[in-house]
């Protein structure tokens, strides 16, 4: 059986082929987030909509061959995607003086759709969220305002209007929202004093990075500490996303026409899922970084202890963040144009 893990690290790089298509452009998102918001639905999703979600996400390895049906949310088995994911959730959110980590999904549906109980209680269980009603039919705007609101105090103010003016309308039902806020101080401050102008080179990087390689590449077992001479760019990234047309590119269909089940949600048919946004900021300082969504960490190469190895980040390079304990990647990005 795969790990939550890898099905995450899976997905997050089927997102990254996606996005790389537009090679001068700078990639940042956060995989954990938009899989746990995903796997909201997929709790209420039945037949064929819930297969193309599992599929998509890998989370058909992760449950092996395990039949559930969503209506009965029997997910007490140790191998079940939601089981893992409430103890990840549940993970991540702990407080730590070490940095500033948050993480919340929500879900806005149309008030009209009256979810079932026991849905509500299995999100509020295995997701840490509930399913907030909203009028689209009757008050779009006022609705969008709502949800912008919503994600601007999860996300310290940082992100603003995720939704923009026309995305709304009275024919919307379900919107998802992923919110991630981070900050962060650097063990060892980089000074001031030594920060100056350079020159960054284009360069291609990726061309041979798959999601075994880097799920290889970031072992435990495969890094040590090893003394760097690092030059970092100071940076600020901030890439917004609609996902629908992604993800039915990568085989999520039916959520997005009539042909979706989400009869678990609500009891019957109907209810089709509108939007998937997300939307990433990230600042890198001689200081720390604070981020929204994604944000940023770099790591040594191996050196003999007894000299310093040179890493000049000053081409194109891919960053992310780990959560050690969970050895989960909850943040990943290309920078490639300053």
């Amino acid at each position: 059986m795969n790990s939550l893990r890898e099905a995450n690290t899976k997905f997050m790089f089927d997102l990254f082929q996606q996005f790389r298509k537009s090679p001068e452009n700078n990639i940042f998102y956060s995989p954990i987030s938009i899989t746990s918001a995903l796997g909201m639905v997929l709790l209420g999703a039945k037949d064929n909509t819930a297969k193309q979600i599992e599929k998509v996400l890998h989370f058909d390895h992760v449950t092996e061959n395990t039949t559930e049906k969503a209506a009965t949310y029997h997910v007490d088995r140790s191998g079940n995607v939601h089981h893992q994911f409430q103890k990840l959730l549940t993970e991540l959110n702990k407080s730590t003086d070490a940095y500033e980590l948050k993480i919340a999904n929500k879900l806005f549906g149309e008030k009209t759709y009256q979810f079932l109980q026991e849905y509500l209680d299995a999100i509020k269980k295995f997701y840490q969220t509930s399913v907030e009603s909203v009028d689209f039919a009757h008050a779009p705007e006022e609705s969008r305002k709502k949800i912008n609101s919503w994600v601007e105090s999860q996300t310290n103010e940082k992100i603003k209007n995720l939704i923009p003016d026309g995305i709304i309308d009275n024919i919307t039902t379900l919107v998802l929202v992923n919110a991630i806020y981070f900050k962060g101080q650097w063990k060892n401050e980089f000074k001031k004093e030594n920060t100056k102008e350079e020159k960054f080179w284009p360069d291609k990087l990726e061309e041979k990075l798959t999601a075994e390689k880097l799920m290889e590449w970031t072992s435990s077992q495969n890094m040590r500490e090893a003394r760097v001479d690092l030059h970092l760019p100071r940076f600020k990234v901030e890439e917004s996303y609609d996902l629908k047309d992604t993800l039915r590119t990568m085989g999520m269909v039916d959520i997005f026409n009539r042909d979706a089940d989400l009869s678990g949600m609500t009891g019957s048919r109907g209810l089709v899922v509108s939007k998937v946004l997300h939307k990433a900021f990230v600042e890198v300082t001689e200081e720390g970084v604070e981020a929204t969504t994604a944000t940023a960490v770099v790591g040594g190469v191996t050196s003999p202890p007894s000299t310093n190895e040179e890493f000049h980040c000053n081409h194109p390079f891919l960053f992310f963040i780990r959560q050690n304990k969970t050895n989960s990647i909850l943040f990943f990005g290309r920078f490639s144009s300053p």
